[in-house]
């Protein structure tokens, strides 16, 4: 029935303030009124529907997100929208598209690399379209090896250009958004070759395509790599393949913020520190962790209220079945994913508090936690995604078979979102890049170099190898010291007994393939523990709201118990807590379930998205499921006709012909 909200007694026994807690989420009162403001213009805007999208063709669906990028560019100037705004905008059209490419890598490229007058030029036509550009360094050869780029840019003193050349198949850019259909310029990253010297990869500003009939210039070729996992999902980007055949540009269009070429091919670096493109880092990886949190709130809402709207078994005398979230099997896989949600939107936070920071000391050439804020940010970016990924996938299975659906928006979800854990670096390899800085501190120890920021805890060596956790009874699993603890532990007693498994090898190379698994491990500690201090902290911090802090208290405590039960046997193997103490943290992790169930709509309501924002039929707000999910069924172009096409021509004679065999 239209207008009723199914899921109001859920809503009813909240115990706390849910516009506070959409606060808290949002990060802040302005915050909140910006988000909510646009998620609403969105929604309410024809030309952004999107319930049709899983069921277009590739070119109608690329066509049709053209279409939503130009009028949301229109939107933005009709309103004057500010640059928050217009972020936030473009954030809930959720469609990847060629302008997250525009504004997300290319604009930040040339700000970051840029000399001020290559800004002066180039800015003013990207930020108001006059170009589009794109950010091409993965190439079909080489991703995450990013020094082992085959695409040369040889300088031609004679001429003052550099040529651009692709000298193998290989080294044929290949993934860039945007790339294939649209841009018209690119951030291309090449091999700087000047006096038959090789002074490693920089980024070149390359116009691919004309401006006045979008043909591609002489010498370049350029298309899109093909169609991509899911339906609609990342379909709607170009992702792009391009190669150069000796293309020559002007000397000025290399990015010369920190190495300049002169006329006759000289190479100097400017005052620029190099360490300034780790900032940029910081950057891009805060901003995936933030998308994290994004993704799995977004899966999450779908899961919990389709977990109250569906009943199965547990009829008493005739009355309703048991809904289904009130299964303790339920509420052992989806609580900890909601709690997973709160605890990566506050450690995003964190990381944007960081990159603000690592800014203002490269500003003043102080670059003593530039080191571990790169690694830092690998890590979180690693363990984020991957969690996410399979987190949504989870979310799918929670809502059984109806989650397969593409209705649900749980598949399209996971198909669009499941790349985060390949671009801006491979996830194993994010992780061996941390145990690799984890190792080097820990053989540091004790020479004076004193570890800084999240691995501060390093340099408490003595403590953190005699301590034994004190927890005696179930509740005692409750204080934020003890788990804390726990997890430093555990990280701490990890990467020492990596460093000393090290040490054993004659080539320590050697001996880091050969642990790589493990220290794959240790990274993912480390990270775990970031995670679970920065909730701690966010707990100190002044919350307002009746009840709100005590929700987020339980939402950590299931964030670490949930961790400390699923990773048992590593806190085990290294004596951080006894079998004993692992069998008490599961029983209250019992505990803490039940008094999150009262919450659990209330707590995903609190993520504030639209039904437009979920693109899903489970996770509509008014829970109005079946009469919904029946009609999308119909909406489907397989039933436009009764009679299906090539009933004539295969299923037809098929019948006939049986039909005549069975009388014989």
């Amino acid at each position: 029935m239209e207008g009723v909200d199914y899921l109001a007694d859920e809503r009813r026994k909240a115990e706390f303030d849910v516009d506070s807690m959409k606060i808290v989420w949002a990060g802040s009162k302005h915050v909140f009124d910006v988000v909510d403001r646009m998620s609403k213009l969105v929604a309410a805007d024809p030309v952004f529907r999107k319930d049709e999208r899983t069921m277009l063709s590739r070119k109608d669906l690329f066509t049709s997100s053209l279409k939503k990028s130009a009028h949301a560019f229109k939107r933005m100037n009709e309103l004057n929208l500010t640059y928050e705004e217009a972020t936030e905008l473009r954030f809930f059209v959720d469609e990847p598209t060629y302008t997250d490419l525009h504004w997300g890598m290319f604009v930040p490229a040339i700000k970051g690399q840029g000399t001020d007058e290559q800004q002066e030029k180039w800015l003013p036509l990207a930020q108001t379209m006059q170009i589009i550009g794109c950010y091409a360094q993965t190439e079909l050869g080489h991703g995450s090896n990013v020094q082992g780029l085959e695409t040369t840019a040889t300088f031609d003193s004679k001429t003052d250009e550099f040529v651009l050349h692709s000298p193998t198949l290989t080294s044929s850019k290949w993934w860039p958004g945007g790339l294939g259909k649209v841009s018209t310029h690119a951030v291309v990253y090449a091999r700087l070759l000047t006096e038959g010297q090789d002074h490693g990869v920089h980024g070149f500003i390359v116009q691919l395509r004309s401006l006045e009939d979008h043909l591609p210039l002489p010498g370049i070729t350029v298309g899109d790599v093909g169609t991509k996992f899911g339906n609609g999902a990342y379909n709607t980007m170009d992702n792009g393949v391009l190669r150069f055949n000796h293309v020559r540009i002007p000397r000025n269009q290399m990015l010369m913020r920190v190495l300049q070429v002169s006329k006759e091919g000289k190479c100097t670096y400017s005052d620029v520190p190099r360490q300034l493109i780790y900032g940029t880092m910081v950057y891009v990886r805060q901003k995936i962790v933030k998308d994290a949190s994004n993704a799995l709130s977004r899966a999450v809402t779908i899961a919990t209220r389709y977990s109250c709207v569906r009943r199965q078994f547990g009829s008493q005398n005739g009355g309703p079945e048991t809904q289904v979230i009130d299964y303790k099997t339920q509420q052992n896989r989806l609580f900890p994913l909601l709690a997973s949600a709160y605890a990566f939107r506050f450690v995003a936070e964190w990381l944007q508090w960081l990159y603000g920071d690592v800014t203002d000391r490269l500003k003043v050439n102080d670059f003593s936690t530039l080191q571990e804020a790169h690694a830092c940010t690998a890590g979180l970016k690693s363990l984020t995604t991957s969690a996410t990924a399979d987190a949504i996938e989870e979310c799918r299975k929670l809502c059984g078979g109806h989650g397969y659906l593409c209705s649900s928006g749980l598949p399209e979800l996971f198909a669009v979102y499941i790349p985060a854990c390949t671009y801006e670096g491979d996830n194993v390899v994010l992780l061996l890049q941390v145990a690799r800085h984890l190792v080097k501190t820990v053989s540091q120890l004790g020479s004076g170099i004193h570890p800084v920021g999240t691995t501060a805890y390093l340099g408490r060596a003595k403590h953190l190898m005699q301590c034994r956790c004190e927890v005696k009874k179930a509740e005692d699993w409750l204080n934020p010291s003890a788990i804390l603890e726990a997890f430093e532990a555990r990280a701490f007693r990890m990467a020492v007994f990596s460093a000393q498994s090290l040490s054993n090898f004659p080539n320590p190379e050697e001996g880091f393939a050969e642990l790589s698994a493990d220290l794959a491990d240790v990274a993912v500690a480390h990270c775990q523990l970031i995670v679970v201090s920065k909730f701690i902290d966010k707990l100190k911090q002044e919350i307002h709201g009746k009840g709100v802090k005590r929700q987020l208290e339980l939402l950590y405590n299931i964030y670490a118990l949930s961790l400390l039960h699923k990773h048992q046997g590593e806190f085990l193997a290294t004596r951080s807590i006894t079998a004993e103490q692992a069998s008490l943290a599961t029983a209250q992790l019992r505990n803490l379930y039940s008094q999150v169930r009262p919450n659990a709509v209330a707590l995903v309501d609190s993520f504030n998205y639209t039904d437009h924002y979920l693109g899903s039929v489970l996770g509509r707000y008014d829970g109005n499921v079946y009469p919904k999910l029946y009609e999308a069924a119909w909406k489907d172009p397989l039933n436009d006709s009764v009679v299906p096409d090539g009933y004539v021509e295969y299923i037809r004679p098929l019948l006939q012909d049986n039909l005549h065999l069975s009388r014989l």
